[in-house]
């Protein structure tokens, strides 16, 4: 896992939760390695998607004290995309051009913006390319 890499949303919601024990294993791997080997992005979208699932459907909801731990140790190190005129420019060049949700296209411009090679996620297509940036699911066997 030399190459840059983003994590989607999903990845931190699955390392988080107990209902799918393969997937939680794995997600917790790919994001210590992200850390570890500072090779892994995140963008603020991601952020804020988390804590919105965190604090809405988590059983127990995460506390405030227990989601600024995360924020610190977990999403501090891979923040690396914030909003910007140009981020939202090319989402919505890729909304247009290859079809994909607002919010898609913003994870996938975030990706393409910090020259990511893989975009770790389970919500878009398996294997699909823009440009250099290959989509994985990372709960996939054959990854």
């Amino acid at each position: 896992m030399s190459a840059r890499h983003f994590i989607d949303t999903n990845v931190f919601v699955y390392s988080m939760t107990s209902g799918a024990p393969q997937k939680t294993e794995r997600a917790e791997a790919l994001i210590a390695a992200a850390i570890k080997t500072r090779t892994g992005v995140i963008s603020y979208q991601v952020v804020q998607e988390f804590f919105n699932v965190a604090f809405k459907r988590f059983t127990p909801a995460m506390t405030l004290a227990e989601a600024e731990q995360y924020l610190t140790t977990t999403f501090r190190p891979l923040l690396a995309v914030h909003s910007s005129n140009d981020l939202f420019l090319q989402a919505l060049r890729l909304t247009a051009t290859d079809h994909l949700s607002w919010y898609d296209s913003l994870i996938v411009a975030a990706a393409l913006e910090t020259e990511c090679r893989i975009l770790y996620s389970e919500d878009l297509q398996n294997g699909r390319r823009f440009g250099e940036l290959q989509i994985r699911n990372p709960f996939q066997q054959t990854q």
